[in-house]
């Protein structure tokens, strides 16, 4: 499917990839797992209308010192990590230097995990069909964890669902999950907020918000205390 850059929102970009996801991604046994906080209401919207269970997978970018939205890698729930040996180098980060940013960026994990997902235990994926869904991927770090945290979990097949990306980082990922969609490879690739015409920085209230909807839940039950991580435990580093 393609489409016309820039693209208008989140949402409309949800609407449109489950336009584009087609019926291999409708049935109980599929599970959208949202990257917080930008793949929320991309995720929200093809939850809602594949009919489908959202939930989230938490993973963090490890920003390079001094210009944090360059990912020497990424971080997610349940311990798995995977680095840029190359941007590394680049960083001259030693072990301790690199140790002291991941304990940043897991304490953030766990603040999230506590302030989203309240009282409710996580998503079994196991067997099922799994979608995973962010609002973009530029170098690709992130979903590179998430893709590794979800494999972990024994899903029947593992998709994943992008509005933009860069080509590099589609390819790098695709030999890695069942399928892969992605309305629009556009280069030079730079930020994922340049391809959209409305890009607001998503809150943890609006995050909370869309859960609610799709769990049917009063807003303040989505997010009181954490009940426990997503299954699987280990590491990857390519």
């Amino acid at each position: 499917m393609r489409c016309v850059l820039p693209l208008p929102s989140r949402e409309a970009a949800g609407r449109a990839l489950a336009t584009a996801l087609g019926p291999q991604c409708v049935g109980p046994d599929v599970l959208v797992l949202a990257l917080p906080r930008g793949g929320v209401p991309v995720g929200f919207e093809i939850a809602q209308a594949m009919g489908a269970e959202l939930d989230l997978l938490l993973v963090r970018k490890l920003g390079m010192p001094g210009d944090p939205e360059l990912a020497l890698g990424a971080i997610a729930a349940g311990g798995f990590r995977v680095l840029n040996p190359d941007l590394l180098a680049l960083a001259g980060l030693d072990d301790v230097a690199l140790a002291r940013l991941e304990a940043l960026e897991v304490a953030e994990l766990e603040r999230r995990a506590l302030r989203y997902r309240g009282h409710r235990a996580p998503p079994v994926w196991r067997g099922r069909r799994v979608l995973l869904v962010d609002d973009g991927i530029a170098t690709g770090a992130t979903m590179q964890a998430a893709v590794a945290a979800a494999r972990a979990g024994g899903p029947a097949q593992l998709w994943v669902a992008v509005p933009v990306a860069s080509r590099h980082a589609c390819a790098a990922l695709a030999p890695k999950v069942d399928g892969l969609v992605c309305l629009a490879t556009p280069e030079p690739f730079g930020a994922v907020a340049q391809f959209y015409a409305d890009f607001p920085q998503i809150q943890d209230e609006a995050v909370v918000a869309l859960l609610a909807r799709a769990w049917r839940v009063e807003p303040a039950a989505a997010g009181q205390t954490l009940a426990s991580n997503p299954p699987g435990r280990g590491k990857q580093t390519p």
